[in-house]
């Protein structure tokens, strides 16, 4: 029988001496009064690109949601099962929210396998074929409409960014969501963090251009 990961044992102890103890009391804070965070961050799965490292959280600073790709799906109350959509909800209407980042990054496995489904095939009876259906038709213009004016990594970069303007879009679907956004309580952002160089890009909201922050 396999024991717990020893990896992560090593790091929990790291943790409970280097970053527990000195932050004992907001931690105990956070027990006894609960989280009160004002961003929430919709971010990949990728164990490279943790919005809680990129942004340099303390604990309770970030409520974070993390899927295949960081997509939004659009507004469907169809009585299916909506991890995204619940989370999202939970943080407009209970937690209150200011600020909503949807967070792409550099050399996503989910991207890649989108712009080419031939050679990553995504079963479209399983969850994860599913799931990235969302992105296929931003996947095929992509793939198609520069041709060969684009490297193979140009294109990646470039489906990586369309689909947080995509999910930026998607959020706006969601009535909890665009009714706050009008009255100036909600503010919907996109980024795009560059795991090669560590750089974090963000998005113009007028035009949907990408910009390195400073």
């Amino acid at each position: 029988m396999t024991g717990f990961p020893g990896s992560l044992l090593d790091g929990y102890r790291s943790f409970r001496e280097s970053r527990y103890e000195p932050e004992r009391g907001r931690y105990r804070a956070l027990a006894e009064h609960g989280q009160t965070p004002e961003v929430m961050v919709i971010a990949c799965c990728d164990s490279r690109s943790a919005p809680e490292t990129v942004f340099n959280a303390a604990p309770g600073e970030i409520f974070v949601v993390r899927n295949v790709a960081n997509l939004v799906p659009p507004y469907e109350p169809d009585g299916r099962h909506q991890s995204t959509s619940a989370a999202l909800e939970f943080a407009v209407q209970s937690l209150k929210v200011r600020h909503v980042v949807v967070l792409g990054h550099g050399r996503c496995g989910g991207i890649r396998a989108a712009l080419h489904p031939e050679a990553e095939p995504l079963s479209p009876g399983d969850f994860i074929g599913k799931w990235m259906t969302l992105l296929g038709p931003a996947a095929r213009e992509t793939a198609a409409g520069a041709g060969s004016a684009m490297t193979e990594a140009e294109r990646q970069t470039a489906l990586e960014r369309v689909s947080v303007r995509n999910s930026v879009a998607n959020l706006r679907t969601f009535p909890c969501v665009s009714i706050l956004e009008d009255r100036g309580r909600l503010h919907l952002h996109g980024a795009w963090f560059d795991i090669a160089d560590g750089e974090l890009w963000t998005m113009d909201q007028a035009t949907g251009d990408f910009s390195r922050a400073e």
